[in-house]
């Protein structure tokens, strides 16, 4: 998941930036309106964080432009406006959350995880795919019943891939999608994060490489006679 931070004072961006990461979610930063708008046009969210009032076009104004753009980005409005009257105008604008400050980074991921699985069109919270169980609220991931120990970021790419229910997702995807804007698009990390993800869900390999397009989830075949974890990695291979 990759979300928009739009707030105007440096040390909670960054508190809230640093927290949502330890929760495997990747986040950028925008202190105004019109670096927001910038961000908005150049990069895919999957949800917007945004304080009312901040430099340049307000928040509101921000927020009138993500509902009229169509994009469907989900709006947690994150403010210190707490008069009711503010939380009416506010879901009026189209707000799809709305949390007062201050506030407790654990509710703000719970409510930030809620509105992701909405978005999805009510997929439960718990996903299920090829053996896989991944937990995005507890931050778990078993295989076949055994508990996976998955890095923040491995966890971030596994989550992509599992949405993807056995599509094919690219690298390029996976870095705009679990990674944040200081993620160089030259990196290898994708490639890297991947191997070592599919080293630590174990044999028979369940990432499967599509040579030229990207990765992904695919379950091993039935035992037929072939040994190792190679029959796994289907038409893509390990690379």
């Amino acid at each position: 998941m990759r979300v928009l931070i739009v707030e105007d004072e440096p040390h909670l961006a960054e508190a809230v930036r640093d927290g949502l990461r330890l929760a495997a979610i990747a986040a950028d930063i925008a202190g105004d309106g019109d670096a927001a708008l910038e961000l908005l046009d150049v990069n895919s969210y999957d949800l917007a964080v945004l304080d009312r009032d901040i430099p340049g076009p307000s928040g509101d104004e921000v927020a009138r432009r993500i509902v009229a753009a169509g994009s469907g980005i989900p709006i947690l409005m994150l403010t210190a406006a707490d008069r009711i009257d503010d939380k009416a105008s506010g879901f009026e604008l189209g707000a799809d959350d709305y949390l007062t400050k201050p506030f407790e980074l654990r509710e703000l991921v719970l409510r930030l995880r809620a509105l992701d699985r909405r978005r999805g069109h009510a997929r439960p919270p718990v996903r299920e795919l090829a053996g896989l169980r991944l937990d995005p609220f507890r931050r778990e991931v078993f295989r076949d019943g055994r508990y996976v120990a998955l890095t923040r970021k491995q966890f971030a790419v596994l989550e992509v891939l599992v949405a993807a229910e056995g599509g094919v997702v690219s690298a390029e995807d996976l870095l705009e999608r679990a990674w944040d804007g200081n993620a160089d698009p030259l990196t290898n990390a994708v490639r890297i994060t991947v191997s070592a993800l599919r080293k630590r869900l174990g044999e028979p390999w369940l990432i499967a490489t599509v040579p030229g397009v990207g990765y992904r989830i695919e379950a091993p075949p039935e035992a037929d006679g072939e040994t190792g974890g190679e029959a796994g990695a289907g038409a893509g291979g390990r690379g």
